[in-house]
């Protein structure tokens, strides 16, 4: 069985994406942009590496929303990237117009897809997806705290000189600067994190993990962060559409979990065939509640400043 996973968005993070699963096979590929030469020529491009690299899965680039028809998962990338001194909320009206047209089109051709939301402002982009789709929250999450993770299991690893594949670390909360970093949970090969840094080089590390994608932003001077955004948004894919049961950090619509009701967190969750199969809690401190809560408010405002 060929599975098809349709890519909105053919910037940097659309088009790594599209790369990353193809190369590996995993399904064949469509790439929409408003853009549709861009998308055409970057598609075409990466299928003239396809006979050098061996992969046999098709990538097909343009503007016409008719060739994602039967759609397995959308990964939705398009919209406003953010830009040096932007914040996420800043993007937050342009984005939702975006954000709302393309699940529109792509929902009229794929009614039973999967949506993977990676545009800004993350979470209340989960929301307005929603919203417009009218999906149940098992097909309808956002990637988040699989980066936002993986960053800081990547400055663990530098601090202590490890591999990176001991590491294993989760980050909760809203995508931006009030996320909500867990090193209590965080291991190097099934050691706690507590037991190897001292207070001030972890809490270090959670600083620099908040403030993770504004660092490559201001490297970057235009445009921000899509390597390591579109191996997360692979890391999803990949889970969903070879049935992995795998427990990973995603936006998601809470229903009662962490004590939280109708809005999109980012708390650990079980991906599989059938999406977000479960939402998986953690027990938390009364001050890793009080953040994680805090986070939520946050999103909860972006929220309710969507227009109805």
């Amino acid at each position: 069985m060929r599975y098809k996973v349709t890519v909105v968005g053919a910037g940097n993070v659309g088009a790594t994406t599209a790369q990353r699963i193809a190369e590996a096979e995993l399904a064949d590929v469509v790439m929409v942009d408003v853009a549709a030469d861009l998308a055409t020529g970057k598609a075409l491009d990466m299928m003239e590496a396809a006979p050098i690299l061996g992969f046999n899965a098709k990538i097909s680039g343009g503007g016409d929303y008719g060739a994602t028809e039967g759609s397995d998962i959308t990964v939705v990338t398009a919209g406003l990237p953010r830009k040096k001194d932007m914040s996420r909320d800043d993007l937050l009206a342009i984005n939702q117009e975006i954000v709302g047209e393309v699940v529109r089109q792509v929902v009229q051709r794929s009614p039973g897809t999967i949506l993977i939301l990676v545009t800004n402002p993350l979470d209340a982009m989960c929301e307005v997806a929603r919203r417009v789709s009218g999906f149940p929250r098992e097909r309808v999450f956002g990637m988040a705290g699989v980066l936002d993770a993986a960053r800081m299991r990547y400055f663990i690893a530098s601090e202590l000189n490890v591999s990176v594949e001991d590491v294993d670390a989760f980050v909760l909360g809203g995508h931006g600067d009030t996320m909500v970093p867990l090193p209590r949970y965080a291991t190097v090969n099934g050691i706690p994190l507590p037991q190897l840094l001292s207070a001030d080089r972890i809490e270090a590390i959670n600083e620099r993990t908040r403030k993770g994608g504004a660092e490559i932003v201001n490297y970057y001077k235009q445009g921000s962060a899509y390597y390591a955004p579109s191996a997360a948004v692979y890391d999803m894919v990949a889970a969903i559409l070879h049935d992995k049961k795998k427990i990973l950090p995603c936006a998601v619509l809470l229903q009662g979990e962490y004590g939280l009701n109708d809005l999109f967190v980012g708390v650990p969750a079980r991906l599989g065939a059938g999406g977000m199969e479960q939402v998986i809690e953690l027990e938390l401190t009364a001050e890793e509640q009080a953040e994680l809560h805090k986070s939520a408010e946050a999103v909860r405002e972006l929220v309710e400043a969507l227009p109805k």
